[in-house]
């Protein structure tokens, strides 16, 4: 099988476990030749997808930008995913967990970028300077690889284990803000579950703007104004079950809401 067609296959494999919310055994198990640049390319031909479905594409996320889960994987360096416009959820709107596999929730910053911003030699100040503001967000992270069972090659492929979306409705200028020390507390029901500060992300959340625009700068491409940065999560990943309603309070942002249902089988 020549590497196109097996790129094309677990793409295949993917999309199909992303329509059926039902998993698929770890890439890493079956192949365990495949390398990061043909998880990337396993990852593009299912954004093309859903780009030829009528998609837009509004954004990268980044990932693996906690040193806990760079040790977990055995990486030094962070991933990236792309986002889309149609997994954009609205602030307290209802998730259906149907339409997801294995969801788990991250609270983070979205960045919103003022200008173009592609590398190399991007800094973190020159990230600064490209950044519009910061919005409060929750990522619904989902993997469609078996029990999370995955390594750097499997969550890369399946878009870094991108799911939903849900922002805040308050931004503020990143000048007026220390993305450093900026705190969140994540609830579920009304029950603190976790904390986090932004520097649990390479140190500071700008920083992983940095790094994506000099990763995407060397595949030729690079962030857009207007384009939504996701730069990490800095607190564990929380499970979700049905009922379950999460709220991030980010200190200087204020809150976001996430709320997941679970619609009746029809039978």
């Amino acid at each position: 099988m020549t590497a196109d067609s097996l790129h094309q296959q677990l793409a295949d494999e993917l999309w199909e476990a992303d329509r059926t919310a039902k998993p698929i055994s770890p890439l890493t198990e079956r192949y365990p030749d495949l390398v990061v640049e043909d998880a990337y390319a396993i990852q593009t031909i299912n954004i093309d997808r859903r780009v030829a479905a009528g998609e837009k594409i509004i954004g990268r996320k980044v990932g693996l930008t906690s040193a806990p889960m760079q040790q977990l994987l055995g990486v030094n360096e962070p991933d990236f995913g792309v986002l889309t416009d149609a997994m954009f959820i609205e602030d307290g709107d209802p998730i259906d967990l149907n339409d997801l596999v294995q969801p788990r929730v991250e609270a983070e910053l979205a960045f919103v970028m003022e200008t173009d911003l592609a590398g190399p030699g991007v800094t973190t100040a020159g990230a600064l300077r490209a950044i519009a503001g910061a919005l409060p967000a929750v990522e619904i992270v989902d993997s469609r690889v078996a029990d999370w069972k995955i390594k750097l090659v499997d969550t890369v492929s399946d878009n870094a284990s991108s799911g939903l979306l849900v922002v805040g409705g308050r931004m503020l200028p990143v000048n007026d803000l220390d993305l450093r020390t900026l705190g969140v507390v994540v609830s579920r029901h009304g029950e603190v579950i976790d904390t986090g500060a932004g520097a649990a992300a390479l140190g500071n959340p700008a920083r992983c703007v940095a790094w994506l625009a000099n990763k995407l700068g060397s595949l030729g491409s690079g962030l857009k104004a207007g384009d939504i940065v996701l730069p990490g999560a800095v607190h564990k990943m929380v499970p979700v079950q049905s009922g379950d309603v999460f709220r991030a309070d980010f200190a200087h942002l204020g809150p976001v809401t996430v709320r997941f249902s679970k619609r009746a089988e029809q039978g």
